[in-house]
């Protein structure tokens, strides 16, 4: 066993690589045989866990305070003096196991990534990956830093947008240009630095003599179970299936509305999303402070499962959230894993409205999957496919919905709680078509990388993919914004290709609420069961334990559209 290992990563916060070198140096001179293997891997694990949460905080430390240049030095530090020599320490491990012939307990889908990984790992690509974390770091400095100037007083664009769910039309659209021409001053430094992400990458496909980056990226997220080709046939089903859809929704919010035409800042997010409402339907105002968000979300978590709102309490009596918006704070949401503690960290920006609630209730679910793996041995087996590890979050918004009147301790009135409902369902419908263009965008990058590169061929493929998949909502004389909406998607540029994964877990997610229809208690029972599995099987046994169909056909897409346009008509009658 090692010795002087510290108990927490907390303790190795401050460390340096000839701290932590000897315990690889350790592991690797080792002698492995069948009835020593198993010890070497829990070795292993703990080293690698308190490594993991130790970058873990150091990223948390930069995204609530963007503006922190003591928590950007250590976060650049750790890139730049551990993070290359623990992933060459890591891959000599890794060879050594995949030499010895030994195959641990539990460990044939370990095994199955370790030999990818090892087939994928150049040292000469280190520096790279590192320099891949850094241009990150920057593209949320550029967005965490912009505001605007909104009646006297300077605000976050988050906050400015609150102003699209207001019904006076002419102050959506004097909030949506301020935000869009706040967005364009940065248009030649977002460009700047998607050249040098471009760059980087056919940099470290290469090295690794791969023949782009998409085929280097497929196999560093361990996409086993489906192709590009796969992806393709994913949009082309929600092109078929999807889009007739949602633009059914455009056009009858746009009746609502009284309109001849959706503009952009007549959508909730001023996008692509759902219209905002009529102004005699008022605006959802589910808590007031974050105090109450955090006890509602409490409450409706109970009524889904005991053990489920167990761990939220859990996550918020340990200060393992940071859920309000404010200045110099990261853009987005996330949940991350302090991994050698087996617990949650939780990240949002809620400014009080109904997606404040979602995104809470989203981030609990990934959350959940970090406590349901608790008693798992290995860090190697926590490695959970993407595509599943959404279904656990799109999953629990779903499994929470009917939880949301205040006689559930929730938010809302039967009348307003079926309105969001409906909301949240048809933005289910309207994020597949989305999903589709950032998916097909970043397949036509990464295949004709010349053009990838180059932005104002970005800017006109961005352009085609949303005329082709969001019809409905009208950009004319605004081009300029349409065109550039793949700056302001965080995905394309800090993890590319992570995407498709939301849309096939959203497919999971609502099969998973059709079982939940006709058997609350046994959908919760299979959805935990399936988030305890942890790496541990392959990804279509995953979804198969939480009992959905892993699949990208036109009939699969087509029955769960038809699931959730049943329900918004059953929800319409109480609204």
């Amino acid at each position: 066993m090692l010795k002087n290992l510290p108990a927490t990563s907390q303790d190795i916060i401050d460390w340096t690589w000839p701290a932590i070198e000897p315990y690889y140096i350790e592991l690797q001179s080792r002698p492995l045989s069948a009835s020593s293997v198993d010890d070497w891997v829990a070795d292993w694990s703990s080293v690698g866990e308190r490594l993991e949460e130790m970058y873990s905080r150091l990223a948390v430390a930069t995204s609530i305070n963007t503006a922190d240049k003591e928590a950007e030095a250590r976060m650049n530090a750790y890139l730049d003096g551990i993070f290359p020599n623990v992933m060459a320490a890591e891959q000599k491990l890794k060879e050594k196991l995949l030499e010895s012939k030994l195959e641990p307990n539990g460990f044939e889908i370990p095994l199955r990534n370790m030999r990818a990984e090892a087939n994928l790992f150049r040292e000469s690509n280190l520096p790279l990956l590192a320099d891949q974390q850094k241009l990150a770091i920057e593209y949320d400095k550029i967005f965490g830093a912009q505001t605007v100037n909104w009646e006297g007083e300077e605000i976050t664009l988050t906050r400015l947008a609150l102003n699209f769910q207001q019904p006076d039309r002419a102050r959506r659209e004097k909030a949506w240009h301020l935000k869009a021409d706040r967005q364009l001053a940065d248009r030649k430094a977002i460009n700047n630095l998607w050249q040098k992400f471009m760059d980087v990458r056919t940099r470290i496909a290469k090295n690794a003599n791969k023949p782009g980056f998409r085929e280097y990226a497929w196999i560093q997220k361990l996409r086993f179970d489906y192709s590009p080709e796969d992806c393709k046939s994913f949009e082309a089903a929600i092109e078929k299936v999807v889009v007739p859809a949602a633009t059914r929704i455009y056009q009858k919010r746009k009746q609502e509305l009284g309109l001849d035409s959706l503009r952009p800042w007549d959508l909730v997010d001023g996008w692509f999303s759902r219209p905002t409402p009529p102004a005699n339907i008022p605006q959802l105002k589910p808590f007031t402070s974050i105090d109450e968000l955090k006890s509602k979300v409490s409450a409706i978590f109970h009524h889904v499962d005991p053990v489920l709102g167990g761990y939220f309490d859990q996550t918020v009596a340990e200060g393992l959230t940071d859920l309000e918006n404010r200045k110099n704070k990261a853009p987005g949401a996330y949940c991350t894993s302090y991994t050698s503690i087996r617990k949650p960290f939780i990240f949002v920006n809620a400014v009080g409205t109904h997606d404040d609630v979602m995104t809470t209730l989203h981030e609990s679910g990934h959350s959940f999957h970090i406590y349901e793996t608790a008693s798992i041995p290995y860090v190697q087996q926590l490695a959970v496919p993407m595509e599943f590890a959404e279904v656990a979050s799109m999953g629990m918004e779903l499994l929470a919905s009917p939880y949301l009147t205040k006689a559930n301790g929730g938010f809302y009135s039967d009348e307003e709680a079926a309105r969001a409902r409906i909301e949240h369902l048809e933005g289910m419908i309207l994020f597949w078509p989305f999903m589709a263009v950032v998916d097909a965008f970043q397949q036509w990058v990464y295949e004709n990388p010349k053009d990838g590169a180059d932005t104002a061929a970005c800017d006109k493929k961005w352009g085609e993919l949303w005329d082709r998949f969001i019809p409905g909502v009208d950009y004319s004389g605004l081009e300029e914004i349409k065109v550039t909406g793949w700056h302001r998607k965080l995905h394309i540029h800090e993890v590319p290709f992570y995407y498709i994964e939301y849309g096939l877990a959203q497919l999971g997610a609502v099969q998973i609420f059709g079982n939940a229809r006709s058997d609350q208690a046994g959908a919760v029972a299979a959805y935990r069961k399936a988030l305890s599995l942890g790496g541990k099987v392959t990804l279509p046994e995953l979804f198969n334990a939480a009992k959905a169909k892993f699949a990208f056909d036109v009939p699969t897409v087509k029955k769960a559209v038809d699931l959730m346009e049943t329900v918004v008509a059953e929800l319409e009658g109480n609204t």
